[in-house]
């Protein structure tokens, strides 16, 4: 397969537009349009990851974590990210990044965290702003429903748990043909006046080039009105975190014997336990200190999350029980998480699963 082609899955999945500005995912080695048999999931790409993909004959490898994160000046061998990018150079293999835009959709990291603790009835934590869009286009009366069709199945229209949502309004248009025009009402030189709806749709920014030739393949007219308009709703699809429920509430200690027999751990950092049973439960994969307070605004009875710093854990403020799993150990089944999902869009091709340990931090 072409590399591109296993890329655009992923990002139709989890779209680039979504990671967040610090961020540098993509294809950061390698040729686009190159031919690979076989791909090597990773949650961080190392010297050691690259090896191991030469020596299957994986010409593709997908980590979490980009191995370049901030902008290289050398690449003289005199850091470790330097010489993963060497080496994969050297062995031909490209290498391509899914990391906060993975963070971000409601079926990513999180969701397969929330799957290993077994909630139900997943929210997202903080949805994202700025992730959606409204189409206002100007079609005449007998074409309304032909671009409505057209533009709910590229992917607008979707408001919550609704679909094909769209307003319809009622009015006149005018226009006038000029020179070397070939309209489809009218004559050139001549005003027009025509019945027109004027409809509106909603839509994530991810499916605006959709969209748009959408609405034009379906629309009469040579030239299309339109406009575009940024909202500032939040996106309840979109963003860190997802809340959910236990099906049934769990001791406190119980749940944590669950949580580090789901996730391999020898011990969770927490905060003090309240004594009140679990229900309610917060995740964020990776570093989610940030998140404390918004866990605590959704009613969670705990929070689960990595990186969280001794000041930090103040902030639960007695109102939950935040714990820290690690960010290796909160995020190390993302790679099953790809794995899966590029089996499923290419049954025939190979995914396999690196098997080199890239977790830093040891305990003694």
């Amino acid at each position: 397969m072409r590399i591109k082609e296993l890329t655009a899955a992923l990002e139709a999945w989890a779209p680039r537009s979504l990671q967040e500005e610090y961020d540098n995912v993509g294809l950061q080695v390698g040729d686009p349009e190159a031919e690979v048999s076989s791909a090597l999931v990773c949650l961080d790409c190392t010297e050691e990851v690259v090896e191991e993909a030469a020596r299957l004959g994986c010409g593709l490898i997908i980590s979490h974590h980009p191995v370049i994160f901030r902008g290289l000046k050398r690449l003289s061998g005199g850091s470790y990210v330097e010489r993963t990018v060497l080496s994969a150079i050297r062995h031909g293999i490209a290498l391509y990044a899914i990391h906060t835009n993975l963070d971000n959709v409601s079926t990513g990291v999180n969701a397969e965290i929330a799957a290993r603790l077994g909630l139900g009835g997943l929210q997202v934590l903080a949805p994202k702003v700025g992730q959606l869009r409204k189409l206002v286009v100007y079609v005449p009366v007998d074409h309304a429903d032909a671009v409505r069709d057209a533009v709910f199945r590229a992917g607008a229209g979707h408001i919550g748990n609704y679909d094909e949502c769209s307003f319809t309004v009622g009015g006149m248009g005018t226009f006038r043909p000029g020179a070397g025009t070939t309209p489809f009402i009218g004559e050139q030189g001549q005003r027009e006046l025509v019945s027109e709806f004027r409809l509106e749709f909603i839509y994530p920014l991810s499916l605006e080039a959709a969209v748009l030739a959408a609405m034009r393949s379906a629309h009469p007219y040579e030239e299309v009105a339109y406009d575009l308009v940024p909202l500032a709703n939040e996106h309840p699809g979109v963003g860190a975190g997802l809340v959910g429920e236990l099906a049934e509430p769990v001791d406190e200690a119980a749940f944590l014997s669950r949580v580090k027999e789901a996730f391999d751990l020898r011990v969770v950092r927490h905060t003090r336990l309240l004594g009140r049973p679990v229900r309610r439960v917060a995740v964020c994969g990776g570093s989610g200190a940030f998140l404390i307070g918004r866990a605590k605004a959704a009613g969670a009875d705990m929070y689960l999350t990595g990186d969280v710093k001794y000041h930090e854990f103040f902030d639960a403020d007695g109102r939950l029980v935040v714990a820290d799993i690690g960010h290796y150990g909160s995020e190390q089944f993302t790679m099953h998480l790809i794995q899966r999902r590029l089996r499923e869009l290419f049954p025939t091709f190979a995914v396999r699963l690196t098997e080199t340990v890239t977790d830093p931090i040891h305990h003694s």
